[in-house]
């Protein structure tokens, strides 16, 4: 079954362009959620920005589950929740997720060997 996301290609603007490409979970590009939580590793090929969004209610089932990820243009991210704009330039190594008042704000990760 085709996936169907929130956001359809006539509702996508340039708001992160030129950004590569990035992994999301399917909580945010077609339930909808906010991003609740995003890290950056190190780029596993030109194209990759390095960056993985999650909302932060996924389990570790979920997100094992290569059914409930894609692969998506970072602009598209973008926006489904601008909030992520201004932490992109973020090196990889950084991690962030929204606090108890709804800001991003900069956590300790560990980024996971895949």
């Amino acid at each position: 079954m085709a996936k169907r996301y929130r956001l359809g290609p006539d509702q996508i603007r340039p708001l992160a362009r030129g950004r590569g490409s990035c992994l999301a979970s399917d909580h945010i590009t077609v339930d909808g959620r906010p991003v609740g939580f995003m890290y950056r590793e190190e780029p596993d090929t030109e194209f990759d920005s390095g960056w993985r969004f999650l909302s932060g209610l996924e389990s570790d089932a979920y997100v094992d589950d290569l059914g409930n990820v894609g692969l998506h243009d970072v602009n598209t991210i973008a926006n489904y929740d601008p909030d992520v704009i201004p932490l992109l330039d973020a090196p990889p190594g950084s991690a962030f997720e929204r606090d108890d008042d709804g800001q991003f704000v900069q956590v300790d990760f560990e980024v996971p060997d895949e």
